[in-house]
């Protein structure tokens, strides 16, 4: 945002906070604490995350309630609080809140910008002076207790909305995948060597109960973030909040997110660790591990179409290079592991970022939160991307599949128990140096019969 311009009645209005007037434009509904934010750091285009600004609405509806019932603030304030909330929830008031995640580390600013935009709606709906940022909206609370909370409240909603249902779905295709592949057998690979038979439905199920695994781990780590902060004030204490605040606080921002909300019983704990988010994104980072694993095998089975392993097709997306005719890549597979690779950089970021707390306060948390919402958006847009642009249209080549087969060396393993691994190693040696079938080698050095090995041999007993 430009320099206000001092001397402009026209498009400026005066406000003050504790340093002094501070000159807002007139259209906006802020104060003077998020405008010396907007000044002070002109920094990036990364804005507070809109999640953040809906946990705060959250929390300052919550808070108005909690105050009320323990006789700190009168309906009518509690009400309107409450209106102004309700409009931030609905999406409608986003442009009043324009501050940069690269503000303090508390995120001061932010819970003051959410303080003042309530405060001044909220008059203007009641035609009078009736609300104050910090006395009323930021009643029984800090910066110190609400950022944490918001974070929490954000992370809870955005994984639950989000990130669960895609991965959900993708694993509701891979489970239909493994179905329609059943019968078909193909040669498995390790070290990116060929190695003993596998049925095609067994690669997609390895797929499948990876990303399974992450999603228990991520609806596993949700148990630390259901924990907030609010209540605890500055420092963990709790001071100029009334007693049991906190878990009357909680009890409200549970029954209107209809989630499983409660207070942290450390306040000092919530206010300087942020091991919940550490711990959840790394179940995320999980997720994302075995997200790249996926696409790189879908990638590798689909590479070709001629000189590749051409074991699958999937969708052709879009013309694949601008001098190439005719080539298509598998620009989802890409797409899909750059997200991947972006959250494994985003974990780096939240754990060091953890790391800082110092004495009773973390200073790093907009970092933190804007990386794990990132992370979330990412890999929920991705997966929902990957899904219905790729995976629900791989289709096996099962001709590909039996030509490898049968060529692969590694057959010879079912020979072992039989003919001994010696045996069996001089054979695999013989048909490579060679260029011969396997069976052409066993019967070449007089190890077996035809017949013995065609009983012997047998891809559909190995798997």
């Amino acid at each position: 945002m430009p320099k206000v311009k001092v001397g402009d009645p026209m498009k400026y209005r005066k406000e003050h906070d504790s340093l002094g007037e501070m000159l807002v434009p007139a259209d906006r509904m802020w104060g003077a604490q998020t405008q010396r934010s907007l000044e002070n750091f002109p920094i990036g285009d990364d804005i507070m995350p809109r999640e953040i600004t809906r946990a705060f609405a959250v929390l300052k509806k919550a808070a108005a309630i909690a105050n009320r019932d323990y006789g700190k603030l009168d309906d009518e304030r509690c009400t309107v609080i409450g209106v102004v909330c309700d409009a931030v929830l609905s999406g409608k008031l986003y442009s009043e809140f324009p501050l940069s995640v690269w503000q303090t580390g508390s995120g001061t600013q932010s819970n003051m910008n959410m303080n003042e935009v309530v405060a001044s709606i909220g008059n203007r709906i009641a035609g009078k002076e009736l609300l104050h940022p910090n006395d009323h909206v930021n009643m029984s609370q800090s910066s110190n207790d609400t950022f944490p909370t918001a974070m929490h409240i954000a992370a809870v909603t955005t994984v639950t909305n989000t990130l669960i249902p895609a991965a959900s779905s993708l694993i509701s295709t891979l489970k239909k995948l493994e179905e329609e592949n059943s019968s078909i057998i193909k040669i498995g690979r390790t070290h990116l060597q060929d190695a003993t038979p596998v049925r095609f439905s067994q690669e997609i199920s390895g797929w499948r109960s990876s990303l399974e695994h992450s999603l228990s781990y991520i609806e596993t780590s949700l148990s630390g973030l259901y924990e907030l902060a609010l209540g605890g004030t500055a420092v963990g204490t709790g001071l100029n909040a009334p007693e049991g605040f906190d878990a009357k606080v909680a009890e409200v921002i549970a029954e209107l997110t209809d989630k499983p909300f409660v207070s942290d019983s450390n306040k000092f704990h919530s206010l300087t660790s942020k091991d919940a988010i550490v711990f959840s994104h790394g179940a995320i980072k999980a997720l994302a591990c075995d997200y790249m694993k996926m696409a790189n095998d879908i990638r590798w089975l689909a590479s070709g179409p001629r000189c590749g392993f051409g074991e699958i097709t999937i969708p052709e997306n879009e013309p694949g290079s601008s001098i190439m005719p005719g080539k298509v890549n598998p620009t989802q597979c890409e797409s899909a592991t750059m997200v991947a690779v972006q959250v494994m950089g985003n974990d780096a970021t939240i754990g060091i970022a953890a790391s800082q707390g110092n004495f009773e306060l973390n200073v790093f948390m907009p970092v933190i939160i804007n990386n794990y919402l990132h992370s979330v958006r990412l890999l929920a847009d991705s997966m929902n991307s990957f899904n219905e642009r790729c995976v629900s249209g791989i289709k096996a080549v099962p001709e590909r599949m039996e030509t490898l087969l049968n060529e692969s060396l590694m057959l010879v393993t079912c020979l072992s128990p039989v003919i001994g691994y010696e045996n069996a190693a001089k054979a695999a040696r013989l048909a490579h140096e060679e260029g011969l079938l396997l069976k052409e080698a066993v019967l070449k050095l007089g190890l077996m019969t035809e017949e013995e090995y065609d009983r012997q041999v047998n891809p559909s007993k190995m798997v």
